[in-house]
């Protein structure tokens, strides 16, 4: 049972990471449907790596230079790390969905390697939006919350497009699907376990803060932005691709910053999270 379990989360690793396993490591793991389908529930195990990434070098960025540049290097070491996995499935997302409004065009646009200008003015507007919301939340940073914002929002939204793989059809033919393999079923204990991962960050926050506890109601608009893309989904192409996990990935991740900035850009004595404190 253990054996399994490790092999599940490094096949995710080796999936939707750009970080290389020993050659004998991933021959042991190997790599089956079953095998990428039962990944999915560790998805969130993925997030705490690249949220350790990210807020590692935001911590070293503040260290040695200013909080901008320090949020900067850590958006930069986040993409060198998944190899822009996600980013690239929201691109592809506003092109298909921005393009047309045929559900077989729509695919077949998400499919083409090539990025159009929906493509390019959703990425830049997506990721100019997420460095001004860190920017904002690095100047109330204590030193450490930040970094645990960072672990946070990076597991919780990698749990997120797990529960469409659990509730929605996957939409495109297999052998129309990407090189790359995908989870595209889930059991119920399996969903489960990957919710408890994607939560579990919580608890340090919850822990170390005083008013921490404010943060968890994050999930609250995480939830809801995952369910009106799984809705609008539906409605285009009667399911989901996936680029449109990536792109709920980056949404739900862009959202819970969003709701951290707007907690603590309260004042003290309303939520006590303007500032928040040890």
């Amino acid at each position: 049972m253990l054996a399994r379990e490790i092999r599940l989360f490094f096949t995710a690793w080796m999936f939707f990471t750009c970080i290389p396993l020993p050659a004998r490591l991933a021959a042991w793991v190997g790599y089956d449907t079953a095998l990428m389908n039962g990944a999915a529930r560790h998805f969130p195990l993925i997030g705490l790596m690249v949220g350790v990434v990210a807020a590692g070098m935001y911590t070293l960025g503040m260290w040695l230079f200013t909080p901008m540049v320090a949020v900067a290097l850590s958006m930069a070491a986040t993409v060198l790390a998944t190899g822009a996995f996600h980013e690239d499935g929201f691109a592809d997302v506003c092109d298909g969905f921005g393009a047309t409004r045929d559900a077989q065009r729509v695919m077949q646009i998400m499919k083409d390697s090539r990025i159009g200008a929906f493509g390019a003015i959703g990425i830049a507007l997506i990721l100019l939006i997420k460095f001004t919301t860190l920017a904002g939340l690095a100047d109330h940073d204590d030193g450490q919350f930040l970094a645990w914002i960072l672990v946070i929002g990076h597991m919780l939204s990698r749990a997120m497009p797990v529960v469409l793989i659990y509730a929605m059809q996957y939409v495109r033919p297999e052998d129309d699907a990407r090189a790359k393999p995908m989870a595209q079923a889930i059991s119920l204990p399996g969903l489960i376990i990957a919710l408890v991962w994607g939560v579990a960050p919580f608890s340090g926050l919850i822990y170390y803060y005083e008013d921490g506890w404010l943060f968890a109601l994050g999930l609250v608009p995480v939830v809801l932005a995952m369910l009106l893309m799984a809705w609008w989904f539906r409605r285009r192409i009667g399911g989901y691709t996936g680029d449109c996990l990536g792109a709920v990935q980056q949404v739900t991740e862009l959202v819970f910053y969003l709701y951290a900035l707007a907690l603590m850009m309260q004042p003290a004595d309303d939520s006590g999270a303007g500032n928040i404190s040890t």
